[in-house]
């Protein structure tokens, strides 16, 4: 008696979940337009592009190509990551169009961009989204080369 009851409590949890929906193989997914957030700091770069939700379609780095060292910060290196983020996001979810996001000093931001527009993608809107402090952190040592 007492296994017939357990098994009834049993049912009674399950009953009140939702069930859970999966996209069926062969549907794929389209999305037109997204963001691209590109952050380049001095030793790397990082492309990620993003749908109008913030979910991630594709994303690239310099180091993640093949980029040892300080080589990663290289204008071509950004050139590259961002090129293969885009193709990829251009070939799973066909994008269109982006609006760009970039943050940080490194010297890829512009190349970066301009790698986004070669590959296809038309660039609606350019923002600095640097974070600047309001007199916060006080900033590491000036740099003598």
């Amino acid at each position: 008696m007492a296994k017939t009851e357990a098994e009834g409590g049993a049912e009674k949890k399950a009953a009140g979940k939702p069930k859970k929906t999966f996209k069926k193989r062969g549907e794929k997914r389209v999305v037109h337009h997204g963001f691209a957030h590109i952050h380049a700091s001095f030793n790397n770069t990082t492309v990620t592009i993003t749908d109008t939700e913030g979910n991630v379609v594709a994303w690239s780095s310099a180091g993640g190509i093949g980029f040892k060292g300080s080589r990663k910060g290289t204008p071509f290196a950004a050139t590259q990551a961002a090129m293969n983020a885009g193709n990829a996001a251009k070939t799973s979810v066909s994008m269109r169009s982006l609006d760009v996001r970039v943050k940080g000093p490194g010297s890829g931001r512009e190349s970066a961009i301009r790698a986004l527009q070669t590959v296809g993608l038309e660039v609606k809107s350019i923002r600095d989204v640097t974070p600047i402090p309001h007199n916060g952190c006080r900033p590491s040592k000036r740099r003598r080369v």
